[in-house]
């Protein structure tokens, strides 16, 4: 859907008449396209003193695809972009803060981002690493790594011009699992997340870099619910675009579109509603017979029935209640079960990804039973991350905010702009910025990250 205000503002009068009035000005974002290097330009990369991944973060960022020379600079060296007389503007800053062991030490963001983040570049990128919280050494400690959260939501909150935000809490010991989450915060992949927290903690067994970072999924089968259109196209189209074998599925009713993407993209679709008995236990056969098993699953599928809860009857609620959670309950359960062969349908070094929504974390007028859905989705993933770690499984969720789709495309238009501009970006997502976050929860390299929600929202106003 095109957002006419964003190409108003883009042009040349339009952008002097937003200037002169006042007016947010959206910038058109740089998203990913395949071969595409992880750095758009020059990164400065530094720390705290006694930060333990300062040292690892320069080597792995020198190491990165770039569109400059030079990416990985240090503050003070040659033609680095924090170096007096360099021109050129900053693709991203990352700082390490895990050697702040106090409040006192807090004063090395300021002294390291103040003069520098005006030099930021359209588009740029902020990285923050830090430690959790409760594996700190102290008390003092854990409150100087907490207020890291406070500090990059209002750094994200500030930038402007496309820019982004990112905390990575790294817990001891989980140092070599950082790489999968960096390359996705410093890349245009994460162009719609901003202001989020992310922790890498001890990867699952079997972690391990893919081969090629370009098709991380190659070899592997994905399974998407809710495929036939919408964000569930693109989330299996991106897939696929990573090298995965994806089985598209989708109510009978769609089936005309399902298998015009699935054949688009080399995949394989599945007409089946996930709600009808015994769903689970053909979309187990369906993936054990034809694909020998699978490697990632995405719990797309969702529908809304909204009304205040006191008009809303028992059939909206439960219809929603059905497709919404208790599918994915059943589904999830059935792939993880041991079946004829003698191991389970979801392999080990598996992924489990769900699409919840910022309704289930902020709430929603007019959404108690989609609310109570997506929340229970959330609730899903943090209890049965544990569970499955010893498989080397793990289970996220991504809850994407205003989403250009058609489902919003049909909402009035003074709500439909109230949510696009309600956000740092001060615009709506693509379907492509939520597929991109579900690629990289799927991918083999994210292992350290589990139990874990990942907005894909612009940093919205909405929520924590």
């Amino acid at each position: 859907m095109v957002d006419r205000y964003q190409k108003m503002t883009a042009s040349g009068p339009g952008a002097l008449l937003a200037r002169r009035l006042g007016l947010p000005r959206p910038e058109i974002l740089e998203r990913h396209r395949p071969g595409r290097p992880v750095l758009s330009g020059p990164v400065v990369v530094d720390g705290a003193e006694g930060g333990r991944l300062t040292g690892p973060l320069r080597e792995l960022v020198a190491s990165l695809p770039s569109a400059a020379s030079g990416s990985a600079g240090s503050p003070g060296s040659p033609g680095s972009p924090g170096s007096s007389g360099s021109r050129n503007a900053t693709a991203a800053l990352v700082f390490d803060a895990t050697g702040i062991t106090g409040s006192g030490g807090l004063r090395a963001l300021h002294d390291f981002f103040h003069p520098r983040i005006r030099s930021l570049a359209p588009c740029g990128r902020v990285v923050v690493l830090g430690t959790p919280p409760e594996a700190a050494g102290g008390v003092r400690q854990a409150v100087a790594q907490r207020a890291l959260e406070g500090f990059v939501r209002s750094v994200g909150k500030e930038l402007r011009r496309g820019a982004t935000a990112h905390l990575l809490l790294v817990a001891p010991g989980a140092e070599d699992a950082v790489e999968s989450t960096l390359r996705f915060a410093l890349s245009a992949r994460s162009a719609y997340v901003s202001g989020q927290v992310v922790r890498i903690g001890q990867p699952v067994k079997g972690t391990a870099a893919p081969a090629d970072w370009e098709r991380p999924l190659e070899g592997r089968t994905a399974v998407v619910t809710g495929a036939a259109r919408g964000i569930g196209a693109v989330v299996a189209e991106t897939l696929a675009r990573d090298g995965a074998t994806v089985v598209c599925l989708d109510v009978p009713g769609q089936g005309g579109e399902l298998r015009e993407l699935a054949g688009r993209i080399g995949g394989d679709a599945l007409e089946l509603d996930i709600t009808a008995d015994g769903a689970d236990g053909v979309l187990a056969e369906h993936l054990s017979a034809r694909h020998g098993g699978v490697d990632v699953v995405v719990h797309n599928a969702g529908i809304t029935r909204d009304k205040t809860l006191g008009r809303m009857d028992a059939a909206k609620w439960d219809s929603v209640v059905a497709v919404n959670l208790t599918a994915v309950e059943r589904l999830t359960e059935r792939l993880l079960e041991t079946g004829d062969s003698g191991r389970p349908v979801l392999r080990e070094g598996g992924r489990i990804v769900c699409t919840s929504s910022i309704s289930g974390i902020a709430g929603n007028v007019g959404q108690t039973n989609y609310a109570a859905s997506k929340a229970g989705l959330i609730g899903l993933v943090q209890a049965l991350a544990p569970v499955v770690a010893g498989r080397g499984v793990t289970v996220n969720a991504v809850a994407p905010g205003f989403i250009e789709t058609r489902m919003t495309a049909a909402v009035p238009l003074f709500v439909r702009e109230a949510g696009r501009r309600m956000n740092s970006m001060k615009q709506g997502g693509q379907p492509v910025d939520v597929a991109e976050a579900v690629a990289y929860l799927a991918s083999p390299g994210s292992g350290g990250v589990s139990g874990q929600v990942l907005r894909v929202c612009g940093q919205s106003l909405l929520g924590a």
